[in-house]
């Protein structure tokens, strides 16, 4: 078992929601074009069970594939283009689980006609809108949703302006096709297209959570939108609070946290033989014993 986390490098910056689209829509085809051969070894019968897509779902996935080493299953994990690539790995056949942080849609279904997508929830998580702590000591204890918008949108520009420090806000955003971008767009924007992203050379976009964090980390004055697991322990980071109310297991498990995300595996259908194997094992108790560990909630938290 393997957990390959494949982290881009900073992308150019797109020009709106339709550079987003297009962005995504080249990024799933390369992944198609490359991961073709691993494709046709795993359909030819090598035992392994392939699992790819969400940073977030990974861990996850990584800790259960470790446990039924054990009982002689071979399953690798893998973390290409995020919940979108795991999606369109799934839907050409190429992978027999996709890790997914956030809901099918409508279009990839349309996409990929031929794949019955069976989407079952293991857990869930809360992305944060985080910050470093140099700048909630400097007064940010919270943020409503025209702030984090005037944020993102680099209209803001140094935290003084939202009663913090006197520093350069430098903004990290999440590439197309991330759950965590879906999940702050809908908080932000509900249905609506957000706009274009500022031109600004404090702006930047990045890949999965583990990159996203290394950013925030080493850059002063950043900010981005983070699942709340990955700043578990981190001293230098902060998850502050929208529209007073913090993502606190509690207030994730209520509805009340305004950025809660449900967690899935999904199949080509519903899951059969070794593919079952895996996903009843995290659906188990031993196995929801997992998603606590990584600062997520279980199916049983979210009255599921």
């Amino acid at each position: 078992m393997s957990f390959t986390s494949v982290l881009p490098g900073t992308a150019p910056r797109p020009t709106g929601r339709r550079a987003r689209t297009g962005a995504s829509l080249a990024a799933a085809l390369l992944l198609s074009a490359a991961l073709t051969g691993c494709a046709n070894s795993a359909q030819a019968g090598s035992g392994a069970i392939q699992a790819s897509g969400s940073t977030t779902v990974a861990p996850v996935a990584s800790d259960a594939a470790e446990a039924l080493k054990a009982k002689g299953l071979n399953i690798t994990v893998a973390t290409q283009g995020g919940s979108a690539g795991g999606i369109s790995q799934l839907g050409t056949g190429q992978i027999d689980i996709a890790l997914s942080s956030k809901p099918l849609s409508d279009k990839d279904r349309e996409t990929y006609p031929g794949t019955k997508f069976v989407a079952t929830q293991i857990g869930a998580d809360a992305v944060g809108v985080i910050i470093t702590k140099e700048v909630a000591d400097g007064g940010v204890k919270g943020l409503t949703k025209a702030q984090a918008a005037g944020l993102f949108e680099g209209r803001i520009t140094n935290w003084k302006e939202v009663g913090g420090p006197d520093l350069p806000v430098f903004v990290y955003d999440k590439e197309p096709g991330r759950g965590t971008r879906e999940v702050l767009d809908k908080f932000l924007y509900g249905k609506g297209e957000p706009p274009a992203p500022p031109q600004s050379a404090n702006y930047a976009i990045v890949g999965g959570n583990l990159e996203t964090r290394n950013k925030l980390e080493s850059t002063r004055g950043s900010v981005a939108p983070l699942s709340t697991g990955f700043v578990e322990g981190r001293a230098g980071l902060v998850a502050v609070p929208l529209e007073g109310v913090a993502p606190t297991l509690e207030n994730v498990a209520s509805g009340t946290y305004p950025m809660t995300r449900p967690l899935y595996m999904i199949t080509n259908g519903e899951p059969k033989g070794d593919v079952k194997q895996y996903v009843d094992y995290i659906l188990s108790a031993e196995g929801q014993k997992l998603l606590p560990k990584h600062g997520y909630l279980t199916r049983e938290q979210m009255g599921l």
